[in-house]
């Protein structure tokens, strides 16, 4: 292998390749695919240069930017949705987003939106808490839901409305935010 800082066109048709097989998978922000291609040029072309590797993995983002394959923006906004729907908090969402390179002002754009009540409740239907509890409240067990919001990354606030919230309220504000 050459040890310039330009990669040879075979390595650059490799680079256009690997991201193209990558994003019909699935989505991926600017920072996953730059990081997989870095990882995939070191694998298959051992003696690769740094600059090499740098070169592969901005023209793989710049063609996948070109071909509007890559969107963070949009990434962002359904992984938002996704986890609301997951019964995730703003915070989860905006952490988890965060580790994966979306920056910061896209994340806070992107969980603006989201309705933390909205996903409190679908954490309680899926766990059984609140006003979707089987079995009688007590002390031990009401410390044990609360601290499963918590957990979750909801405030005291919202565990506690979800707790006062009847069978029939929950289900309508589901139902209400069901098409988000």
């Amino acid at each position: 292998m050459e040890q310039s800082g330009t990669p040879t066109p075979r390595m650059l048709s490799w680079a256009r390749n690997s991201a193209i097989y990558r994003l019909e998978r699935r989505m991926h922000t600017e920072k996953q695919l730059f990081d997989a291609i870095s990882r995939g040029a070191r694998q298959k072309f051992g003696t690769i240069s740094e600059e090499q590797v740098k070169a592969l993995a901005d023209s793989a983002v710049k063609f996948a930017y070109d071909n509007k394959a890559l969107d963070d923006t949009a990434y962002a906004e359904i992984n938002t949705r996704s986890g609301m729907r997951a019964g995730k908090s703003k915070r989860a969402i905006a952490q988890k987003l965060s580790r994966r390179g979306v920056a910061r002002s896209t994340v806070r754009t992107a969980v603006a939106a989201a309705d933390d009540l909205y996903a409190a409740l679908v954490l309680a239907r899926k766990r059984a808490f609140g006003p979707f509890r089987k079995g009688e409240l007590d002390d031990k067990r009401k410390a044990k839901e609360l601290s499963a919001f918590a957990r979750a990354g909801f405030g005291f606030d919202i565990g506690k409305k979800v707790f006062e919230m009847s069978i029939d309220d929950a289900e309508e504000a589901l139902a209400a935010g069901r098409y988000l």
